[in-house]
């Protein structure tokens, strides 16, 4: 015992240990391959942890011989957490980014054990829920929807559930580095642990009493809510700060959290690749280990800034891996919004859950914060792009942000960030990509150093209404640190090739539009209302563009009787390699 406290107590043995634990979870997860049981299966029997319903597909994560995805695109009713059901359907395997740089859903399920998705034709409960805790959670979501409201905040504060919430919205929390305060987090456990210990040390003295209280409490909740990687994070925090304290153990805080992560990775080495996981760390390692230099400031809102510049600096590399872009106002975000959903929102939200005639005030104070974030996010204020950044690079960025946080004399983060953003101005190499819109085309031509970037269409999903140049184009653009379009290029005006043009025109610069001979038609119109409204230049039936040593010719003659054959086509040659270009133009067009 007495050589275990030693080596807990000697940071020296801890680092060794730490790296030896964290290179055997980076060669285990790398190099050994999981593989799933299923082969050809089509019936498959489990308990249900995990649903959502939408308007045109019910989700189900079930629990069989190993965990799967069901999707059913009908009617469900019945259904709930811990039941038992008997699915017939067919097994698909997850879809991988077929973008480069873009998040990879098969490698991000692979890491969660789940190798199959199950597109299901039919669906019967064959056993009901036994489990407490499902139980427990079952009668959470009706009393949330016993309360007739539309308010998701209940769902996300009372059992981290964020799946109905609006799309648009997540994604301005997301673009305004808010978007941890919406996730069942270190925050609200120590929440959670402040208020519990404060009221039991009123009952009793008893520190040991106290701990194993909030302790037990702790393990029931984290149950409830499922056992994620953050949440999992902060309870064994807790755990080993406690046991720390109770016995005087005289561990310091590095060491600690040298522990959290030995003890992580050993329960699941796979949590080495979880965002939320990484960005939870690093924070909470990053504040823990300043604790004395926040306990010398004593300006509140100085002590507020300088956790809320720190927490950006050490959560930018993850940031920039995974987003390609950070919002610099997110530091003054933070020190607005922390206060006011950690200490205002959350707690409201848990009191209307009791109090049901306190939600109007809920859903007033929810959509003034989601108001302003979509402002902020829609209008790009304070957004700045970055190239996706190389592993070494992130270690660099890291190395760098410790020292300074450590030392303020050497302010090199701040160089690298500046380098890292102007670096592809003095890339000289020249690259077309073919981008995977589905039916439609879009195509990026990045001519050197960055200045002339040229799209040729967008792609668009009428039918399904997915927003692809949101999830595709857009951030493979930013991944390459684009931020300028210098010709966006219109074959023409069908949905599958400019649906999606207004979304490119409305998140980068772009510079002039070009579009195909003939009449505008409504598609056509509808983003010429918006370049009109952006004051963009845009040039029907051109014949010849010159950009720099490269020229594009557009060798249409003719107006044609139909869309299609009327679309632009381009040739061009590029460090020696001819392009054409075709939109959907027709045999009779390729034999002109």
């Amino acid at each position: 015992m007495n050589r275990l406290k030693y080596i807990l107590q000697h940071r020296y043995y801890l680092k060794i240990l730490t790296f030896i634990i964290l290179i055997c979870a980076l060669i285990t997860t790398s190099t050994i391959h999981k593989e799933s049981i299923y082969k050809n299966e089509t019936e498959f029997i489990g308990k249900i942890y995990r649903i959502t319903k939408k308007e045109e597909v019910t989700t189900i994560y079930l629990k069989t011989k190993e965990k799967l995805i069901i999707k059913y695109y009908d009617r469900l009713d019945d259904i709930y957490l811990g039941d038992t059901i008997k699915v017939t359907g067919e097994l698909t395997k997850p879809s991988n980014n077929t973008i480069p740089n873009l998040f990879n859903y098969c490698k991000y399920l692979y890491n969660e054990n789940i190798f199959y998705i199950v597109k299901a034709s039919k669906i019967t409960k064959t056993k009901n829920n036994t489990s407490i805790i499902y139980y427990l959670r079952n009668k959470i979501y009706e009393r949330i929807n016993s309360l007739n409201t539309t308010n998701q905040y209940l769902s996300v504060f009372l059992l981290g559930d964020k799946s109905s919430m609006s799309e648009d919205v997540m994604e301005s929390y997301r673009n305004n580095g808010i978007t941890h305060l919406f996730s069942i987090s270190g925050m609200h456990i120590s929440l959670f642990t402040t208020i519990l210990f404060f009221i039991l040390k009123r009952l009793s003295y008893n520190n040991f009493y106290n701990y194993s209280l909030v302790i037990s409490f702790l393990l029931c909740y984290t149950l409830l809510i499922g056992v994620s990687a953050s949440v999992l994070r902060s309870l064994i925090m807790y755990i080993l700060f406690a046991l720390n304290k109770l016995f005087n153990l005289k561990i310091n805080s590095l060491n600690i959290m040298l522990l959290l992560l030995i003890i992580i990775l050993i329960i699941n080495p796979y949590y080495i690749y979880n965002q939320s996981f990484q960005y939870s760390y690093i924070v909470s390692f990053t504040l823990v280990i300043n604790r004395h230099k926040l306990k010398h400031i004593k300006n509140n809102y100085l002590k507020s800034l300088y956790i809320s510049t720190i927490t950006f600096l050490v959560s930018l590399p993850i940031c920039l891996y995974n987003y390609y872009q950070v919002n610099i106002i997110s530091i003054i975000l933070n020190m607005i919004y922390i206060p006011i959903v950690s200490l205002v929102i959350f707690p409201l939200a848990l009191i209307v859950f009791i109090i049901p005639k306190l939600l109007p005030l809920l859903n007033a104070l929810t959509n003034v914060i989601e108001k302003v974030s979509l402002i902020i996010s829609n209008n790009n204020f304070g957004v700045i792009i970055f190239s996706k950044p190389s592993i070494l690079l992130i270690l660099v960025y890291y190395l760098l942000i410790f020292l300074f946080i450590q030392n303020q004399k050497y302010p090199l983060i701040f160089m690298l960030i500046l380098l890292h953003k102007v670096s592809i101005y003095f890339d000289n190499s020249s690259i077309i990509t073919y981008l995977d819109v589905g039916q439609g085309d879009s195509i990026l031509i990045k001519l050197p150093h960055n200045q002339n970037n040229i799209l040729i269409d967008t792609g668009g999903d009428a039918q399904n209404g997915y927003e692809i140049a949101k999830k595709r184009t857009i951030p493979y653009l930013k991944s390459l640190g684009i931020t300028r379009i210098k010709y966006f290029i219109v074959t023409h005006g069908d949905y599958d090739h400019m649906g999606e043009a207004i979304n490119l025109v409305n998140s980068f610069k772009v510079e002039k539009v070009i579009f195909n001979c003939g009449e505008y038609n409504d598609l056509e119109q509808e983003l010429i209302k918006v370049l009109n409204k952006k004051k963009i230049s845009y040039y029907p039936c051109i014949k010849e563009l010159n950009i720099d040593n490269n020229k594009l010719y557009f060798l249409q003659t003719k107006e044609y009787d139909n869309e299609n054959d009327n679309s632009n086509v381009i040739y061009t040659e590029i460090d020696g390699y001819k392009f054409m270009f075709m939109g959907d133009a027709g045999i009779e067009k390729e034999k002109d």
